[in-house]
């Protein structure tokens, strides 16, 4: 605790700090505002809900993989500035078309482009932190800005459900542009050393021409991330377990969301208390994983992890389809929780043990596209199955893909293990 104290008397970082938690409700706030605006314009829809969430996502494939490469040639605090300016304004005329539209297509632009200006804000903001305090700090802001955000982020997604729930999406996305419009104000505030500031641009430029001298493209720098990423069996291992997942999350995210409207007659309430939990029991997973997972393997904490989040994927399907118990339905969400974070954190740890890093930023963009994409596939598939099956049925189809998938990995790695013993 007096690490953090000390750390928080940084001005610098303490503004950084403080524009973090206020754009994290910013975020989820946007997200619930636009469930809920979906929920009054196509109640009980999945392909609606589907359509809305491509366009939150799309940026991570298309933008994300470039979008750090460019960030690193660009002053980082007047790049975050400027992605929570354009937000602010983007998001006040959400409401506006709203109004003026019978048709949601000039939201859906409006929503791309809220997302792509945060693809850009996201790597500004981790690359800046070295800028604002001393080396030896660096490790116990890291970790701090860490364990906040995941916390502002499991917290904001109550009190945005909550809070959409008593304004309405339209009174939501006004609030949602003033915590992006507090950022920025947070963000202006922070000073730079300007010796530092200079040395940081002699460096970028310096980089900016040796690349061009070499003709070494952005395009040519991720394709170089993708050939390193295909030639490594530990990457392989993570990218196809983190795409497993993350299909697996997709088949489920716009069927559970209506699926829970139903039950329990509420646009935004219920679906922000359960992605609480969720939230909970990801940060407590991370955390007890994180002090025991060396104690075995990590392709076996994958695998137990994929056994245990089918298990209760379906308790959740069934709780809810049989009974509709909310209480069931967030403590099975919560330990769903716990179970996902080792996959997450196990994968991402074989691929920094695996890759050097001078190539690390690209393998963790070119990853997250790739499993993006199978995040999208298969929420459009099952969106559409949803239109005629029955939801809870169709939330248990992933459930059992991660049973039969966490169990044969089990019964594999122990049938090897017994041929090499």
């Amino acid at each position: 605790m007096a690490s953090f104290t000390k750390i928080l008397r940084n001005r610098n970082f303490f503004l950084l700090w403080l524009g973090q938690i206020i754009s994290q409700f910013g975020d989820r706030l946007n997200q619930m505002a636009l469930i809920a605006l979906i929920y009054s314009r196509v109640p009980g829809s999945p392909i609606a809900l589907a359509k809305i969430t491509f366009f939150m996502i799309a940026p991570v494939f298309v933008i994300g993989p470039v979008a750090g490469a460019y960030v690193d040639r660009w002053d980082r605090k007047y790049t975050m500035i400027v992605s929570d300016l354009l937000r602010a304004a983007l998001v006040i005329f959400i409401p506006v078309c709203i109004i003026s539209f019978k048709t949601l297509v000039p939201v859906y632009i409006l929503v791309l482009f809220i997302f792509s200006a945060t693809r850009f804000f996201l790597p500004s903001k981790m690359a800046i932190i070295p800028d604002l305090v001393s080396k030896e700090d660096l490790l116990i802001a890291n970790s701090l800005a860490s364990t906040t955000r995941m916390i502002a982020t499991v917290i904001g997604m109550g009190l945005a459900g909550i809070l959409v729930g008593a304004v309405g999406s339209t009174g939501a996305f006004y609030i949602d542009s003033g915590t992006y419009l507090f950022s920025a104000v947070t963000l202006a505030m922070i000073a730079i050393g300007g010796k530092l500031r200079l040395k940081e641009d002699l460096i970028v430029t310096k980089r900016a021409i040796e690349d061009a001298l070499v003709k070494r493209s952005i395009f040519a720098q991720v394709l170089e991330g993708m050939r390193v990423m295909a030639k490594d069996k530990n990457v392989k291992f993570s990218l196809f377990n983190q795409f497993l997942l993350m299909a697996g999350v997709g088949s489920i995210f716009a069927v559970v969301i209506v699926f829970v409207q139903e039950v329990f007659g509420s646009a935004t309430k219920h679906v922000g208390l359960l992605g609480m939990f969720l939230g909970l029991g990801l940060f407590l997973g991370t955390l007890t994983y994180g002090r025991m997972g060396h104690k075995f393997s990590k392709r076996k904490a994958i695998y137990l992890s994929f056994f245990g989040s089918g298990v209760f994927i379906c308790i959740f399907a069934v709780s809810l389809r049989q009974w509709a118990c909310f209480f069931t339905a967030g403590i099975s969400t919560f330990l769903l929780g716990i179970c996902i974070a080792p996959i997450i954190v196990a994968t991402h740890t074989m691929i920094h043990e695996a890759v050097q890093s001078d190539v690390r930023g690209r393998i963790f963009s070119c990853i997250e596209a790739v499993i993006h994409m199978g995040f999208l596939v298969c929420m459009f598939i099952t969106a559409r199955l949803a239109e005629t099956l029955d939801r809870g049925w169709i939330l248990m189809i992933p459930g059992a893909v991660f049973i039969i998938f966490g169990a044969f990995g089990v019964l594999t790695k122990k049938a090897g293990m017994k041929r090499n013993g």
